[in-house]
């Protein structure tokens, strides 16, 4: 996957508050499986199958399957292309704070 579709992939994936709280429980948990993730998210174990899914196309997450249960651990790499992207503008944005704090020196010394 290129670099811009991996940003579009995990933009779109965390776009859902509800795969943010999936994302966000795997997290907190290091492994965690559906059923796990399901009991207490007021989601149904389908609809949490499905967030699982997108979150692994977004590389956001791995499984590793143990018998008949398969466990899901977040993958914080999966989140660089954004940071990278993010990256871009970030020193836009620390030019213009920059300029905006000499400005106010001026104003009020």
């Amino acid at each position: 996957m290129d670099q811009a579709a991996a940003v579009t992939a995990a933009l779109r994936a965390l776009a859902d508050p509800t795969r943010r709280a999936v994302l966000e429980r795997i997290v907190d948990a290091e492994e965690i499986t559906v059923v796990e993730l399901t009991r207490g998210s007021g989601v149904t174990q389908g609809a949490i199958s499905q967030h699982l899914k997108l979150l692994k196309q977004a590389g956001l997450v791995a499984e590793r399957p143990e018998g008949r249960r398969v466990f899901y651990r977040a993958r914080p790499d999966g989140l660089k292309p954004v940071a990278d992207w993010m990256d871009r503008y970030a020193a836009f944005w620390r030019g213009r704070l920059d300029s905006l704090s000499d400005l106010m020196k001026e104003i009020d010394p």
